[in-house]
This record gives structure tokens, sequence and C-alpha cells, in this order.
């Protein structure tokens, strides 16, 4: 009995460092980004969660914006919406659902992949859009980051 229990015990201490491993990979530092050649600098948490809510469209010097989103289920947009807005990936569903339903919003464009929003949000001044800090390239800056 005692050497089946320090198996056990075992594999427990190695399942917890597993899984705290995967989640220091999920929380990546990520970052908030706009084309180099956007003229804005820095934006606050709460202005970026107004933005990607379609709670405004436009960027605190007036000038138009559109937010580019990662596809439903990928794990960074996840936890773009739970550190920017404090809301789970159901509750994000709940939000867009009432937001169309009631006419006062609609989703942000989701692209499949991370090189191709920092290509689009590079070539476009008024597209706003998350990354991993390590995706960053000349092309794109950073307003805001994540930790």
């Amino acid at each position: 009995m005692s050497r089946l229990w320090q198996q056990c015990c075992a594999f427990g201490v190695s399942l917890m460092l597993l899984l705290a491993d995967g989640s220091a990979a999920a929380a990546a530092e990520m970052v908030v980004i706009v084309s180099a050649r956007s003229s804005v600098v820095a934006l606050t948490s709460e202005q970026v969660a107004d933005i990607f809510l379609a709670r405004t469209a436009r960027l605190p010097g007036g000038e138009e914006v559109q937010a580019l989103d990662l596809p439903l289920g990928h794990a960074l947009r996840d936890e773009f919406y739970n550190r920017v807005a404090g809301k789970s990936p159901a509750l994000m569903k709940a939000y867009w659902t009432r937001m169309v339903f009631t006419g006062r919003g609609q989703p942000p464009r989701e692209l499949s992949s991370m090189p191709a929003i920092r290509k689009l949000v590079a070539d476009n001044p008024a597209m706003i859009a998350y990354l991993e800090r390590s995706a960053l390239d000349a092309s794109v800056k950073a307003v805001l980051v994540l930790r």
C-alpha cells in the first residue's frame, strides 16, 4: 500500500507541474497594436475595452478605428477578453448576442492568424488588434502591454 501511495503522490506532483507549465504558456504577455504609421502612442485598458466591445469606434484623437479579432476558441482571444473586459468566452458570446440583437453593435472582424492580423494592421492605421508580444515587428507598435 505504501508503494502505491508513493506512486500516486509522484503522479499528482507531476500533473501539477505539467498544469502549472501549461498555464504559464497560456498567460503569455500580449500587446494591443496599431500601425507604426498611426499617431496613437498609448491607450488604457478601458479605452481598448471600449473599442473591442463596440462602445466606441473612435480613438482618443477622434480618428475612426476598427478592431480585429482572432477566431473564436483561440486561447489568446479568450485571454485577451478576460484581461481587458473581465469576460469569459461564454460571457463574450452572450454580450455579442445581445449587442447584435438590439442593433447596438457588431463584433470585431475575425482573421485567421496573428501574421494576417499584423499585416492588416500594419497596412491600415485605422485598425487595432492584439498579438503575443513575440509577434511584434517594426510594421506595428504596441500601445498597451497586457501582463
